[in-house]
């Protein structure tokens, strides 16, 4: 291959291109980012740089002489809109047509949006720094969701000085990700925070001065912050004959699924947040949201694409973590859809715990909050290797449910 083309400048793309030159490749590589910064984290967003302990020159993934010596054929602040599969071109929003032997497809997502205007998303730096000069003691806060990233902002926001609203649909916040037991014992926290946290609301619309309710209840605030999770980029990609559906389909190495009867043209891998491809570890499709998978997946797609007669299923146990006030909340592994929760290590009550996920009949996941590292990593290489939940948690306690106090 001569020339290969990664879309997507963020953690995924850049791990892409990293390893695609560590493994030798020295043809042209081009790198395409909608926004104008080079690679940069996005976790301190919500973290380090909501809250103003970091400036944002900490964020680059790379130095600038690092990143140069990659030898890229840059392209940033400008979005790809199309994808020509049979002719091997991107087609860019300046009109730009850019052609590739081999294509990586890292285009992330988008935060979802509710009806009406003024609201705050989370997602790229800019964001970030326009919610953080809203935030200030004495200032209300109303957050629209309270998955991972709407509580950590609402962490940041308390510790700023800020009243906040906590809204969520769902009867027990995150129930569907960590269960309904985990889900509660999290929650309790932004209620210790002083944090008013509403669940089973329905908010229909943005206005003003707050949120409308689904019962026509306006809850006021001086800042809304919409956190209702995201929108896999693969717009661009409509009409261009690949599999779309909740992420770009793609088979256990990470390559695209071809979605028409036209011949198929090989050659497109897809990496990070839009990817959602087959892990064979645990028998299912999936499409990742975290950092860590973003670059791991980059780093084993770039390996396919090059070397496509030595290619290698990529299934990860898949990590992420969180940090909300004092508590650090790691996991391992895939916890949706599991059959059982228990707790192997400490206590809930005290929320210093880990908490084991059992699938049919092995360990799938794992979860420690307010726990040291060494007290997780163990399980990791139990769910690596399937272990069987009968072996492995003979003596669990099974995670009763804390009482939650919001309303």
């Amino acid at each position: 291959m001569k020339r290969i083309v990664v879309v997507g400048a963020s953690a995924a793309g850049l791990a892409a291109t990293e390893t695609l030159r560590r493994e030798g490749y020295d043809g042209t590589l081009t790198l395409i980012g909608e926004e104008p910064n080079a690679p940069y984290d996005r976790p301190p967003l919500s973290k380090q740089i909501l809250s103003g302990e970091w400036s944002t020159d900490r964020l680059p993934l790379r130095p600038s002489a690092d990143f140069d010596g990659l030898d890229l054929d840059l392209r940033l602040g400008v979005a790809a809109t199309g994808l020509e599969l049979a002719d091997r071109t991107v087609v860019l929003a300046d009109g730009t047509r850019v052609p590739y032997d081999g294509l990586i497809v890292a285009t992330g997502v988008r935060p979802r949006q509710l009806p009406g205007d003024g609201a705050h998303v989370l997602r790229t730096v800019d964001d970030a720094l326009a919610l953080r000069d809203r935030l200030a003691p004495g200032r209300h806060l109303v957050v629209v969701g309270a998955g991972f990233l709407g509580a950590e902002a609402a962490a940041v926001a308390r510790g700023l000085g800020c009243a906040v609203t906590l809204l969520e649909p769902a009867p027990v916040p995150l129930a569907h990700a960590v269960g309904e037991q985990v889900g509660r014992v999290l929650s309790q926290a932004h209620l210790d925070h002083g944090v008013e946290l509403r669940t089973g609301v329905t908010v229909t619309a943005v206005t003003g001065g707050g949120v409308r309710l689904a019962d026509g209840e306006l809850v006021e605030g001086d800042a809304v912050l919409v956190a209702v999770g995201s929108l896999p980029n693969t717009e661009w990609l409509a009409d261009s004959g690949l599999s779309v559906g909740d992420g770009l389909i793609c088979d256990e190495y990470g390559e695209a699924a071809w979605g028409s009867p036209r011949p198929k043209v090989g050659g497109v891998y897809a990496a990070g947040d839009v990817a959602r491809w087959y892990n064979a570890l645990f028998g299912v499709p999936m499409r990742i949201e975290h950092r860590t998978n973003a670059a791991e997946q980059g780093m084993a797609v770039a390996r396919n694409l090059l070397r496509p007669e030595a290619r290698k299923p990529f299934t990860p146990v898949p990590y992420f973590w969180s940090d909300q006030y004092d508590m650090k909340v790691q996991a391992y592994g895939y916890l949706r859809g599991h059959d059982e929760v228990a707790v192997v290590d400490g206590d809930l009550s005290r929320r210093r715990f880990v908490a084991a996920y059992r699938t049919g009949d092995r360990l799938t996941g794992a979860l420690a909050v307010g726990m040291p590292p060494k007290a997780i990593r163990p399980w990791r290489q139990a769910i690596a290797t399937r272990a069987a939940w009968h072996e492995t948690v003979p003596v669990a306690i099974p995670a009763a449910g804390a009482q939650l106090n919001g309303r």
